[in-house]
């Protein structure tokens, strides 16, 4: 697989002391924030929003999919810059999929920790079918006690007939299995969970959720689309997962899960 790097943000905010203890658990979310826009208001841009939702829940690492960088319909505010500063975060990574409205558009990782070696790779798809072009955004994270993780962001194709998605998860699981290190992936994979693309997901990670509560819509939610998984191997052991009620700020629920590491 190959990959082609796109506009990079890494910034960190400030030095962490670290502590000298083991790191034994992980705290990891994934979110589509709709370019930070409420779905009750169509022309409102809410940072705030997304970023209370996210800082709420105290998460160690998210994954953000729909992410706006100067956009015109957002303003032409960079929102993986902004996230990362209102949440307190102390690395961003953004990897830009597609131009958009003279800005652009793609998915995003916020990080308690350090970030090094970050990666965009495109996204196979069937120029057959029309598609807009999907990434996978990664990077590896340096935790307090000098583990090292890698921690993934991805959002995959929308159309209705699953052909990109096959290629897609294909891909994704061959990239992932180019590494020995633990590997996190959380995103927004538009296909419910007893789905021929998410069969193939399981092939070679393990859900944060089995029999996973739904993420949207967000008012009467009917369909589980967005997933929280690490790649097999025993690295991990899932203490908790949890859709959260948070039906303002986006068009989609944030997940969240805690992770123990082994």
């Amino acid at each position: 697989m190959k990959c082609l790097c796109f506009y990079v943000s890494v910034i960190f905010f400030s030095l962490m002391a670290m502590p000298s203890s083991a790191q034994r658990s992980l705290k990891v979310m994934s979110y589509n924030i709709h370019h930070c826009n409420p779905p009750s208001k169509p022309d409102l841009i809410d940072v705030d929003a997304i970023a209370k939702a996210i800082s709420k829940q105290q998460p160690d690492l998210v994954a953000l999919q729909e992410v706006d960088v100067n956009t015109g319909r957002s303003g032409r505010i960079d929102e993986a810059v902004l996230l990362a500063q209102k949440t307190g975060m102390k690395a961003f990574y953004f990897a830009k999929a597609i131009d958009h409205d003279g800005g652009d558009y793609g998915v995003a990782i916020l990080s308690k920790y350090p970030l090094s070696e970050t990666q965009t790779f495109r996204l196979p798809m069937d120029s057959a079918t029309k598609g807009e072009r999907r990434v996978l955004a990664q990077a590896v994270v340096t935790l307090p006690n000098g583990q090292k993780i890698i921690f993934a962001s991805t959002h995959l194709d929308a159309q209705k007939q699953p052909t990109n998605r096959l290629l897609q998860i294909e891909a994704i699981n061959k990239i992932s299995g180019g590494y020995k290190l633990p590997y996190i992936i959380g995103g927004d994979f538009n296909a419910e969970q007893h789905s021929e693309v998410i069969k193939i997901l399981d092939k070679k990670f393990v859900r944060t959720c089995s029999d996973c509560k739904p993420t949207i819509p967000v008012i009467n939610p009917r369909k589980a689309i967005d997933f929280l998984a690490f790649k097999r191997g025993g690295h991990f052991k899932v203490i908790h997962h949890e859709v959260v009620d948070e039906s303002y700020a986006s068009d989609h629920l944030p997940i969240v899960a805690q992770l123990e590491l082994k």
